[in-house]
């Protein structure tokens, strides 16, 4: 993957006039990092009449996008087939990664094994047989914007960061 374009947030509330210099931006590996270390993600869905659903999952960063799974009557499953777009948030939100993106429903089981592969390396347990008995879905979510809060940088409003993947 190559590197998401980086820049300042729309934030006028804050940075009427954002400095020209953006040496004190996030470098994408700090976001990489944080989306490949955290435990919980909250995850934001539209329900099919547009009211939103909120929902913590567990997930992996893997092959530059975000996946997960989950069952196929949860409401966020449900919410997807109507609405495939996401939000998705680390979990620290002192040091917040907020992915915007676009799902996709991975059928392949063969993927689904290495992904549970993955998935039982980072949170222990075997979770293949139960992704494979309940028919579950796997998404995977491709970025389309990245935005990073850092409230321990050394000027918080100056290194709040959004990356834009090709096309947006």
């Amino acid at each position: 993957m190559l590197e998401p374009r980086v820049s300042r947030p729309y934030w006028p509330d804050a940075l009427s006039k954002p400095p020209a210099d953006t040496s004190s931006l996030k470098p994408w590996s700090w976001a990489v990092e944080r989306l490949e270390q955290s435990h919980n993600y909250w995850i934001a869905t539209s329900r099919p009449d547009r009211g939103p659903h909120l929902m913590i999952v567990w997930g992996i960063w893997w092959r530059d996008a975000f996946w997960f799974s989950t069952g196929p009557r949860t409401r966020k499953a449900k919410n997807i087939a109507a609405v495939p777009r996401v939000v998705i948030g680390t979990e620290k939100a002192d040091e917040a990664v907020i992915l915007e993106g676009l799902t996709e429903e991975i059928t392949d089981r063969s993927v689904w094994r290495q992904l549970a592969k993955i998935y039982n390396s980072k949170y222990g347990g075997d979770v293949e047989p139960l992704l494979m008995a309940a028919d579950g879905c796997v998404f995977r979510v491709q970025p389309r914007v990245v935005f990073a809060q850092d409230e321990h940088a050394e000027n918080f409003a100056d290194a709040v960061t959004r990356w834009r993947f090709d096309g947006n």
